[in-house]
């Protein structure tokens, strides 16, 4: 008889104990499901984000990238950028920079090309920058030639 009831109460108690652990269980799985939403969403406003950022991108631009078919080039935009960062081995600022450096030579950084022919760079000197709108042309020699159509040079507000 003492069997039976201890047998009974470890029944009540296993059973009793299970559907506590299942409700946690849930409770945890609904706290997860929720934030897998959150982030879900959060991964598609990004996306949304890039391809808005990729817009104008000469990579993204089937018509631009046509115009220069015949040519026959693998990496279009890594051409040009590496020609536009060939003017930086010169001695001194680039040449393409109007400006003088202040705190050293001018030299360009980082440069996005929009389209078959513009391209936006940025300067700096270390402590001065600035960003230029330039056209370019690629010619059927496979030469660059690039021509400053915009300059500006940021102040230092420190």
């Amino acid at each position: 008889m003492y069997l039976f009831v201890f047998a009974a109460l470890t029944a009540i108690y296993l059973g009793v104990s299970g559907s506590r652990q299942i409700k946690s269980l849930d409770a945890k799985i609904q706290t997860l499901e929720s934030r897998e939403e959150g982030y879900k969403d959060s991964l598609q406003n990004s996306m949304f984000e890039i391809l808005d950022m990729q817009y104008f991108s000469l990579e993204n631009n089937d018509d631009a990238l046509s115009y220069y078919d015949h040519l026959d080039m693998d990496d279009l935009s890594g051409y040009i950028s590496d020609r536009l960062l060939e003017s930086n081995e010169q001695k001194g600022d680039n040449p393409l920079v109007p400006y003088e450096g202040m705190n050293g030579d001018f030299k360009i950084n980082k440069i996005k090309l929009l389209n078959h022919k513009w391209l936006i760079a940025d300067f700096s000197d270390g402590k001065y920058w600035g960003e230029l709108l330039i056209t370019y042309d690629l010619k059927d020699n496979k030469d660059v030639d690039f021509n400053v159509k915009e300059h500006l040079l940021y102040m230092n507000s420190n």
